[in-house]
């Protein structure tokens, strides 16, 4: 038998009982419990609207960024004084231009803004893998999707609907007559509303199909420029061709076209179609239903684009 110890254990065998383990500690690092307001999905809404607004001119961030936007923007603005200053200086009894023609003349430059502002308003997220960051917050497909379209859809907007603003305030320094001159002027303001609406759906459609920024960029200006010139090259065929009924039919393959259609069948204006041959009020519902078609059909493809990328 071996001898033990007092505690019962073999001579052999005995080992020093561990010290006592050290109480636990708690560390104040600075951390505090959030007292204040849930605002919720509203508030991130509206924040990346602001956000996507300020951003398509460049407006937060380096001073590189602004001046694409705000060249553009000064571009479409400037032809706009230039008709004023005429109007005014020669007591013209009209503006030359009309206020629902001014932003098709002025279509190569909006298509410039589109294709330089969609792929930026949305490729960067892509390409940082950043989107499902916005979703581990109160915010659903949704809410991102319809604050980068009434973003984009907003700043199309400022950019054409300025120009038609300085055309309406010259007709008035040029003592032109008030009610006809507030009537077109409102209708031009609903012709550069709907053309909004629709070039950012369909910017926004191209721009997210790539995180490469400059893919989408040439993706743009390819569809609206192509179209538009295709367009227009088959609507001077169809003229001299004397078939003048096919040209409004035409005119349904181009966003720039269908809104100066619009314009044309429910606006007053005069279409910008070879001969003026534009739609009359029963095309313009057809003019109509495939603008609200691309428009749905843009956000349509948005949410389900987002819907992948988000996960």
């Amino acid at each position: 038998m071996s001898p033990k110890t007092h505690s019962g254990e073999t001579a052999g065998n005995w080992s020093a009982p561990s010290p006592a383990a050290p109480a636990d500690v708690i560390h104040n690092i600075g951390y505090r419990h959030y007292d204040g307001p849930r605002l919720g999905r509203a508030y991130a809404r509206r924040s990346l609207f602001s956000q996507s607004l300020r951003g398509a001119y460049g407006l937060g961030r380096s001073a590189k960024s602004k001046v694409l936007p705000m060249l553009l923007f000064g571009v479409m603005c400037l032809p706009a004084g230039i008709i004023v200053a005429v109007a005014v200086a020669t007591n013209a009894n009209s503006l030359p231009v009309e206020y629902t023609r001014y932003a098709i003349i002025m279509q190569a430059v909006i298509g410039l803004f589109v294709a330089a502002q969609a792929p930026q308003s949305v490729s960067r997220d892509l390409r940082f893998k950043s989107v499902p960051l916005y979703f581990s917050r109160p915010i659903e497909t949704a809410d991102y999707v319809v604050a980068k379209f009434a973003a984009l859809a907003s700043a199309i907007f400022l950019l054409t609907a300025i120009p038609v603003v300085v055309l309406y305030v010259g007709a008035l320094l040029a003592k032109l007559d008030f009610m006809d001159q507030t009537k077109e002027f409102a209708q031009g303001m609903v012709s550069v509303a709907l053309l909004s609406v629709l070039l950012a759906g369909i910017g926004l459609v191209i721009g997210a199909l790539t995180p490469r920024r400059g893919f989408g960029v040439a993706a743009i200006i390819a569809v609206l420029t192509i179209s538009y010139g295709a367009v227009s090259t088959m609507q001077a065929i169809a003229e001299e061709q004397s078939s003048t009924g096919s040209i409004e039919w035409i005119g349904l393959f181009s966003p720039i076209t269908l809104i100066d259609g619009i314009s044309a069948a429910f606006l007053g204006a005069t279409s910008a179609a070879p001969g003026g041959y534009g739609p009359d009020a029963a095309v313009g519902l057809v003019y109509l239903l495939v603008t609200a078609v691309l428009v749905a059909g843009s956000y349509g493809l948005l949410i389900r684009r987002y819907r992948k990328v988000g996960l």
